[in-house]
């Protein structure tokens, strides 16, 4: 079941920025994520908050210069996801840029898991050069005893995170991480890629004080800042005000076309505009092309498409990474049915859970068939897939008001040894089990969510920002909700009106095609991803949007949700 209210918001904010210039409905919505007055949508670098506040960051920019100093080798150890790949390129172009060459790392996700793990600094040590410093990016917090074989081989560490901290904390030589406990920096949401970002900046810094670069002649890191929107956005972390600086200004740059050859090419091959690019673009367009090597394969073509400067070699790595991300499709489609004709068997009215296996699944791509399922049936999902060490790997996505990590947690504690490895936050976790006691897994993890969640939980709640006159619904609305930055925690706005359902075909079997009636005025809609008809009135949650067809350009609304 799905309820559609709408957002509380201060209605002072929303008065004086209606009075500041701001339409209405866009002046509603601002109020409701907390913007008091147009300054809190500053988007130039004068507001981003300086990188000396953010612990950590003077002792590794020490470290660092100490490696320039004495032309020590350094070693980059990277995440397999876009935020990991990006925080590499930004880590090797940047350190390159001040004067230090480092190499890079990324773990194979079936091969080595995640993160710097012991085994991977035996790995990084066998290399020639033998690093004498190995910089994480966006992993390491939980790497204590990767760390410690780190010491004994006789390689410092310097930890870029931005995941939350374990019990112990890793022995490195400097840690730079906005979550760990006791930290005042305010921005506790920087991705992977915002943090090593941070990190550049105060080496340059240092630098700076050390008579080896000044105003006129320091590396410009701004550069680097269409890496960090996209890996910002990738990652789906809270868009607050620091974040919406660094995206705002990385899309600026893409715009007016001072990129990377490696993004340009992506946006090329994912036939989109960069003089025209957002938000939307990272998220389902260009991100998922550098997702899929590192769910099929290994991310040094994600990588080296970004550390590309020629354009004919970038856009040979961005075809590569699109036909890999085209298999993803095709392979996520494929569990995707295998998973909805499991679930058509089940009676969610009796379920909390959905738990599935399949020994056709592929262990890279079993999250987003989670996620999938758990945006259509608002249940916690795990989809379990096979591994090479006869292994169940299982990936799940929950939902409000049931925190994953935990829940698995008593779950492993009910089935001792069964539960081999579990980790993860409160929407999203990872695990291994035994194969054998996969059904067992199934009912404990089913009993551990029932027994302790009220059934209101299972309804799922869309937050809008109240209704529209159809007056209001034009392009200069769309218009001026595409001037801000809006993405997680930061949503768009969305609206709510009881409608009127003219008309509605299928569109290619997948999308509902419809024609509304608002208040006497008729709207083009469409219901991605969603087959059932809609009652003949009916309310709807709904962002307006520009459909240009053929040159013709009129605002559909995009439903989100119906009641």
């Amino acid at each position: 079941m799905t309820r559609i209210l709408s957002r509380p918001y201060d209605q002072h904010a929303a008065d004086r920025l209606a009075l500041s210039g701001f339409l209405p409905p866009i002046a509603r919505a601002l109020a409701a994520r907390g913007i008091q007055v147009p300054s809190d949508l500053e988007q130039e670098w004068a507001g981003m908050l300086p990188p000396a506040m953010l612990e950590g960051t003077r002792e590794a920019a020490e470290r660092l210069a100490l490696a320039r100093e004495r032309h020590q080798a350094v070693t980059i150890v990277a995440d397999y996801d876009c935020d990991g790949a990006t925080a590499c390129a930004v880590g090797i172009r940047g350190l390159r840029m001040l004067g230090i060459t480092a190499n890079y790392f990324v773990p194979d996700r079936v091969l080595h898991g995640y993160g710097l793990t012991p085994n991977v600094v035996d790995i990084v040590a066998a290399r020639t050069p033998k690093p004498d410093l190995i910089v994480t990016v966006d992993n390491g917090i939980s790497s204590a005893a990767a760390v410690d074989r780190a010491r004994e081989l006789g390689i410092d560490v310097i930890i870029t995170d931005h995941h939350l901290p374990g019990a112990e904390l890793p022995r490195a030589q400097a840690i730079v991480n906005p979550n760990l406990t006791g930290s005042t920096f305010p921005s506790k949401n920087l991705a992977g890629v915002g943090v090593i970002y941070y990190v550049l900046l105060a080496l340059r810094s240092l630098l700076r004080e050390r008579g080896v670069f000044d105003a006129k002649t320091q590396p410009r890191l701004d550069a680097l800042v269409d890496f960090v929107a996209l890996g910002t956005v990738a990652d789906v972390v809270k868009l607050d005000k620091n974040n919406r600086i660094l995206v705002s200004q990385g899309i600026r740059r893409i715009r007016c076309g001072r990129t990377h050859a490696g993004l340009e090419a992506l946006f090329a091959i994912a036939g989109r505009d960069i003089r025209t690019a957002g938000v939307r673009d990272f998220g389902f367009a260009v991100a998922p092309r550098i997702n899929a090597a590192g769910r099929l394969g290994t991310m040094e073509n994600g990588i080296e498409c970004l550390l590309s400067d020629d354009p004919a070699a970038a856009l040979a790595f961005a075809e590569s990474l699109n036909s890999i991300n085209t298999e993803r499709r095709e392979l996520e489609s494929e569990m995707q049915q295998l998973a909805e004709a499991a679930l058509s068997n089940i009676d969610l009215d009796h379920h909390a859970t959905f738990t599935i296996f399949n020994p056709s699944f592929n262990e890279g791509v079993v999250g987003l068939v989670a996620a999938r399922l758990k945006e259509r049936i608002h249940r916690p999902v795990i989809a379990f897939a096979p591994t090479e060490n006869g292994e169940l790997k299982g990936s799940g996505r929950s939902i409000p008001g049931i925190h994953l990590r935990d829940a698995l947690d008593l779950t492993a504690k009910a089935l001792p040894g069964v539960v081999l490895r579990f980790g993860g936050h409160a929407m999203a976790a990872g695990l291994s089990i035994k194969p054998e006691g996969f059904k067992d897994f199934q009912a404990a993890f089913e009993e551990v969510i029932r027994s302790r969640c009220d059934a209101s939980v299972f309804e799922r709640v869309v937050l809008t920002d109240g209704g529209l006159a159809p007056d209001e619904i034009t392009e200069a609305l769309c218009q001026e909700i595409d001037e801000q930055i809006w993405g997680q925690g930061f949503e768009a706005p969305l609206f709510a009106n009881e409608v009127h359902v003219l008309s509605q075909t299928l569109l290619k079997g997948t999308h509902l095609k419809m024609m509304l009636e608002l208040g006497g005025s008729r709207f083009d809609a469409i219901f991605f991803r969603r087959k059932e008809p809609l009652a003949s009135l009916t309310r709807i949650a709904y962002r307006p949007s520009v459909n240009e067809f053929r040159g013709r350009r009129t605002v559909q609304l995009v439903v989100e949700a119906a009641e």
